[in-house]
């Protein structure tokens, strides 16, 4: 395919990473909240040579995959590790700016780690008053300490109270006017023991509306709902591991027939590390299902026990997909091949830093090799373009002569 010489032009020498993860330094909660809660907040604690966060009573290892960079895949494993078996990269800025610039890595998006992908350690927390002050001292760190080391370089993603609605649009609006660009939130909240996003109470309308009026993406990491699907009661790990995207596939068929993106137009949602190879199937499915089915199922007609939802007799699904819909991925070869049955606006690539997952040292090699047969212009939209139009990002490319 021919390159027109006006995108020529375009650096293709660098991408943006929606999905990477930071693993909190221990001195965050230690060192920024109130005297009176210091040792009721987390900490970091060392017996012998075994080293494990505690808070509220629970004791909580660091996963020696969360932070496997610098290790061959041999090395690779779940046993827990401490933050000197890490490189500081995974919980140091400066030294993770050394290895963005490294990979090609111009942005990056994190989410926490200790706190889990939406901060569900503080709503299981007993005492609610601290955990919001704690959830607060980790969004103040974020974009005091995190981001304010290079702000050109990394993207603020926040927490927000799960457990009070009304909190959470506090937190929204204090974070918005800090800078936040995207808000951290659940795949699926019903394991959590959360109302879902059907809920008929309408738990969740405040937070959206929030996050809509900000401009705040909502950002969905697998694995949100502290859950890994079971294809079988004894079905091998890795098999589940695999078939582990079909919770991001439930995810955005849940939101396509809901009426959020009917309710707050401004809506967007970002399904991080879901893959996107998958995301044809399930629009076309969705597309027949709602072709047959949408006349009983607006009448509230019961199949099976269960009472269909109202839906409305006009409704696009591929049109709701491409103006609310952000598919995210690492590596994803079937994607890339139906990148016209998905649309190239609506994919963003990841790197996973410091995970297992992850590409990293070679993320812009691996990124560039899946996309080199597409138009310039398509390449640079996957890169980095649609980043950073998504979350309203522009970035400082560094001078590394």
């Amino acid at each position: 395919m021919t390159v027109t010489a006006q995108h020529s032009a375009l650096d293709l020498n660098w991408l943006i990473s929606v999905d990477d993860h930071i693993l909190e330094p221990p001195h965050i909660w230690q060192d920024r909240i109130a005297a009176k809660d210091r040792d009721r907040a987390p900490k970091l604690v060392r017996t012998g040579d075994k080293e494990t966060w505690v808070y509220e009573g629970r004791v909580v290892p660091t996963s020696g995959l969360s932070a496997v960079v610098g290790k061959s895949r041999e090395e690779f494993s779940p046993e827990a590790i401490t933050y000197a078996d890490m490189h500081p990269g995974c919980y140091d800025p400066k030294a993770r700016l050394e290895h963005m610039n490294e990979a090609g890595i111009l942005a990056s998006l994190g989410f926490p780690s200790f706190p889990r992908f939406c901060g569900q350690i503080f709503y299981e927390a007993q005492d609610k008053d601290l955990a919001l002050r704690c959830l607060q001292v980790y969004n103040d760190w974020i974009f005091e300490e995190w981001c304010a080391t290079d702000p050109g370089r990394f993207i603020p993603l926040v927490i927000i109270p799960l457990w009070d609605p009304q909190l959470a649009v506090k937190e929204i609006e204090r974070t918005a006017a800090l800078g936040a660009r995207s808000v951290a939130f659940s795949e699926n909240p019903e394991p959590l023991g959360l109302p879902t996003i059907n809920d008929p109470g309408r738990y969740w309308d405040p937070v959206m509306a929030a996050a809509a009026d900000h401009d705040l993406v909502i950002s969905m990491h697998v694995g949100s709902s502290s859950r890994l699907p079971t294809i079988a009661s004894d079905a091998p790990f890795m098999a589940n591991l695999t078939w582990g995207a079909t919770r991001t596939a439930g995810t955005m068929l849940q939101w396509l027939f809901s009426d959020y993106f009917e309710k707050f137009p401004n809506l967007k949602i970002a399904l991080s590390e879901g893959n996107i190879g998958w995301i044809p199937y399930f629009l076309e499915r969705a597309e027949q299902v709602y072709d047959k089915q949408r006349f009983w199922a607006a009448k509230g007609v019961k199949y099976e026990g269960h009472a269909a939802t109202e839906v409305p007799m006009d409704l696009d699904i591929r049109q709701r997909f491409k103006d609310h819909v952000y598919g995210c991925f690492i590596q994803d070869e079937a994607g890339i091949a139906n990148i016209d049955l998905i649309g190239e606006d609506n994919i963003m690539f990841e790197t996973d830093y410091p995970h297992s997952d992850s590409t990293w040292p070679d993320s812009i090699n691996v990124a560039r090799k899946q996309i080199q047969h597409l138009p310039e212009a398509t390449q640079y939209k996957l890169l980095r373009g649609n980043a950073e139009k998504l979350y309203r990002f522009t970035p400082t490319v560094p001078d590394l002569t």
